[in-house]
């Protein structure tokens, strides 16, 4: 009888355990590049004489991420973006440069086809708009976060995120016809996007 208990324990743990030891055996590192399109809207909030605004910021990009998973199911990534987004309102419509990087965390189902949620941390970043009206302005000090889910196939990832971006600190770099390149510390402006991608994580 005991055998038998002992013999039925050993089985029902190989099968508890042998699919969660084969997932542990493909952890390690992987990458994941991708291509974004960005919709959101913008809050400028600037110094005296010039009044506070909203915009429109949209456009592509690309992102990368660098990291490592733990079973398939959980992964730690550093997170890169470049886009080149259109910021416009009423008085403003120029190209924007923009670029941001920070820290992810997620889940993922260790599966072929399966769902991923994570968020980010964005730690640093800028948007430098084209001058346009005779005003030339770089927004620095970017901090924020990302949260997203996605649905992945293999090693296809079509994703959905919310980005919630503040740049604390802004450079007038041209007013007119003057090079001013003074920083404008009480300067802020908030970029709220819903951001769209196709990634492709896989295993180094």
């Amino acid at each position: 009888m005991k055998f038998q208990l002992a013999t039925l324990a050993l089985v029902t743990s190989s099968l508890l355990f042998s699919p969660l030891a084969q997932a542990a055996d493909k952890g390690g590192l992987f990458i994941e590049p991708g291509v974004t399109y960005e919709q959101g809207d913008g809050d400028l909030d600037l110094p005296d004489p010039f009044e506070d605004s909203d915009a429109d910021i949209n456009g592509f990009g690309v992102m990368g991420r660098f990291g490592f998973h733990i079973s398939e199911a959980f992964f730690v990534a550093a997170d890169g973006r470049y886009s080149q987004p259109q910021m416009k309102n009423d008085d403003y419509d120029a190209k924007s440069t923009a670029y941001n990087y920070g820290l992810t965390a997620g889940l993922q189902m260790p599966t072929e086809l399966g769902i991923r949620v994570w968020g980010t941390w964005v730690a640093g970043g800028q948007m430098d708009p084209e001058k346009d009206e005779g005003l030339d302005l770089k927004f620095q000090d970017a901090n924020g976060y990302r949260v997203g889910a996605g649905i992945k196939l293999s090693i296809v990832s079509l994703n959905l995120e919310y980005q919630s971006l503040t740049y604390k600190d802004a450079e007038l770099q041209e007013l007119g016809p003057f090079n001013v390149g003074e920083n404008l510390n009480s300067t802020e402006a908030k970029n709220d996007s819903w951001i769209v991608s196709v990634s492709f994580p896989f295993a180094l």
